[in-house]
């Protein structure tokens, strides 16, 4: 997809309200490997040149999301994308596997969870 000010809106947007359904607080989000690497190199350690491979990155500690839009061809892969991202952001805890996949298509379908609190 091309990167563009209505994209960019519309993915924010679609962030937003996917934040508010899972009871997170709305994380900073990235739409560039440009804008991953302007980043401080502490924020994005472990996966700072790595990230224009992947569809999307989750930097938990920071709250912080990486949409590559280069990479993402539609707008189902574009949303699949982002509600995965944030289901690592709402379920720190949790690798991929059956339980992750079945809440990224519980989230898809409009479920709403409730409020995370990170424990420090």
């Amino acid at each position: 997809m091309k990167l563009d000010p209505d994209m960019r809106f519309r993915v924010l947007e679609k962030v937003g309200i996917y934040s508010t359904r899972f009871g997170i607080t709305e994380p900073k989000v990235v739409l560039t490997t440009r804008e991953v690497l302007e980043l401080p190199k502490d924020v994005t350690q472990g996966r700072r040149t790595s990230a224009y491979k992947y569809l999307g990155v989750s930097y938990l500690q920071h709250n912080l999301v990486f949409i590559n839009i280069k990479k993402i061809p539609d707008d189902k892969t574009l949303e699949n994308t982002i509600v995965h991202e944030l289901i690592h952001l709402r379920f720190p805890y949790l690798s991929h596997g059956k339980r992750f996949n079945r809440l990224v298509r519980q989230g898809l379908a409009g479920k709403n969870f409730k409020p995370y609190r990170k424990r420090t």
